[in-house]
């Protein structure tokens, strides 16, 4: 039953909205400390963060050298070093002028109920707090309304928060500072599909999976499976993936979410819309504007349209799974398989606590040892060609009970074991949260980073399960601890802490497809280098002079130019 909770939760029915009326009443219903009224725009203590326009600008004409950080870093998180888990932020109550120029377009779609508000400002998926939620949250329907919203937010210098299926797990939709949050999900049209030319342009707020429903009878299929959720709930949406540059179980094969995003559209901090480019399947005009908004994590602005990349259905699959002594050797068959040239379009490695879960949570019986899952797509004849090279090279790493199968619903079955993987973990301990790593190592290092990783992991006396996209290097570490007590959130962290920096000391990266957010920050100095964060800082400070957009996210905030 409390795991059920703990999934109910995720698909909780949007509220009705307040009407107009009540827009003029406190923006919180819950006490908060007494404050002096908000300052008028120009006001020096509204600027986000303070003197960054002027700064910008001298930088700019050249003239005095001035060091341009973040204010009040001892009251952020996520920078070098750090430790807390709650962010800390300036906030400011936004102007009641404000809140009715977004009504006045806006109408019922904008609301200052706190659950609502709280309910957008506290993730679900995710250990990360913050200490504030949004004033407001909007839903826009069109992109001329997000280009309204954000000149709003530009003028009175608010802080904006793009919000879109929730399933961020890095603190990407925190509030700290308070502000707007851009509720995306009435902007879900399917806007046009090219059958011929393998592409369709959507909004925003479509879910992957309804996506995929609606491409079905055309025989064509949008290849990133980011995961999905076990009750009826929106999941992760295209502009959200677009945001954190997500990938999932299908990228080794068909690449990450920048490999199949041919264009797109973004309002930028000023109210400018940006197209990014043409609908060809390559071109070599300019800037690569795509490939900078997709990954910035709405720090550069909000995403309004995708043209997106298709794939052809699959003729024929075979799904096959088979089990290891240690977890080295499995990760060893990964590596000998992409080795081998042979085209998997799966390849995902779960150690045996991780097979423990599935037991106890679907009441299976399968051997609690590493396992390997693969799919391999294509004619019937080819995927079965490849599925008998694998089973051969898994032999010769000490595999065992190799099975294969092609039928529709066993298929099904079978590879519920990785898809009911997440939350079988979360119902081994209901009651704890979850800390899980990202990290991603050269293809040739996994074997090492992945069994260093598991013997600490299985000395400590908290309970961690082993998820890998193994056939690109991959892999996640849930880490399962009761974040009441101190001693065990400090163990999750050292545990995680471990990890990311093994995997930085083989080239590989904290972070490979869930996004940095606040949540990993601190590891990026070391991982990227401070020229590179210093020039990420200047392209954040030349497009948002007023740091409207997410803020406190993505570029840690001792970072100086």
């Amino acid at each position: 039953m409390a795991a059920a909770a703990s999934l109910l939760r995720l698909s909780r029915p949007r509220r009705a909205l307040l009407p107009l009326s009540s827009l003029r009443l406190p923006l919180s219903t819950q006490p908060q400390p007494a404050s002096s009224p908000a300052p008028p725009p120009s006001s020096p203590s509204r600027r986000f963060p303070h003197l960054l326009s002027f700064l910008a600008a001298a930088a700019a004409a050249g003239g005095t050298t001035f060091a341009l950080c973040d204010p009040g870093v001892d009251h952020r998180v996520g920078g070098k070093d750090s430790t807390e888990l709650v962010v800390k932020g300036e906030r400011t109550r936004v102007p009641q002028e404000f809140i009715d120029e977004l009504a006045s377009f806006l109408g019922d779609n904008l609301t200052v109920d706190y659950e609502e508000r709280s309910f957008r400002g506290t993730p679900q998926n995710s250990f990360h707090r913050a200490a504030n939620v949004p004033d407001a949250v909007v839903f826009p329907s069109s992109q001329d309304e997000v280009q309204k919203i954000v000149m709003a937010c530009n003028k009175y210098k608010v802080p904006i928060v793009p919000y879109g299926g929730a399933t961020s797990i890095e603190g990407h939709t925190l509030a700290p500072h308070g502000g707007v949050c851009i509720d995306m999900t009435l902007m879900k049209k399917i806007k046009s599909l090219h059958v011929e030319d393998m592409d369709v342009v959507v909004e925003p707020g479509v879910g992957w999976i309804e996506l995929n429903e609606y491409l079905k009878p055309y025989g064509l299929f949008f290849p990133l499976d980011p995961g999905k959720v076990l009750v009826p709930c929106p999941g992760a949406t295209i502009g959200g993936m677009c945001a954190t540059r997500c990938s999932g179980s299908l990228a080794v094969r068909y690449g990450t979410m920048r490999d199949n995003v041919i264009n797109l559209q973004a309002v930028l901090p000023n109210g400018d819309v940006v197209k990014t480019g043409s609908r060809a399947r390559k071109s070599a005009a300019g800037y690569d504007l795509t490939r900078l908004i997709i990954g910035s994590e709405g720090t550069l602005g909000v995403i309004t349209e995708v043209t997106l990349r298709l794939q052809k259905l699959p003729s024929h699959s075979v799904v096959a799974m088979c089990n290891f002594k240690t977890i080295k050797d499995a990760a060893d068959v990964a590596i000998a398989t992409m080795l081998s040239g042979i085209q998997v379009s799966r390849v995902e490695l779960l150690d045996e606590v991780q097979i423990r879960a599935i037991n106890m949570a679907n009441g299976k019986n399968l051997p609690e040892v590493p396992t390997l899952m693969f799919e391999f797509i294509g004619t019937e004849a080819y995927a079965l060609e490849q599925t008998l090279l694998v089973q051969k090279i898994a032999t010769e790493h000490r595999g065992s009970d190799f099975v294969f199968v092609e039928e529709p619903a066993a298929k099904e079955e079978l590879w519920k074991v990785r898809k009911q993987a997440l939350w079988a973990g979360f119902a081994m301990k209901p009651d704890h949260e979850a800390m899980i790593t990202d990290v991603c190592v050269p293809l040739s290092r996994l074997a090492e980073c992945i069994s260093a990783s598991k013997r600490l992991l299985d000395a400590s006396t908290l309970t961690c399960l082993v998820i890998a996209h193994a056939g690109d290097g991959n892999f996640h570490t849930i880490i399962l601890f009761d974040a009441n007590k101190e001693e065990e959130r400090k163990e999750a962290e050292r545990l995680n802490h471990f990890m990311v920096h093994t995997a930085l000391s083989m080239e590989g990266t904290c972070t490979g497809e869930h996004g940095v957010g606040t949540g990993k920050m601190k590891y990026l100095e070391k991982e990227l280098g401070i020229e590179s964060l210093r020039t990420m800082k200047r392209i954040k400070a030349a497009l948002d002079p007023n740091n409207i957009m997410n803020p406190g996210k993505l570029i840690p905030p001792h970072v100086c130019i």
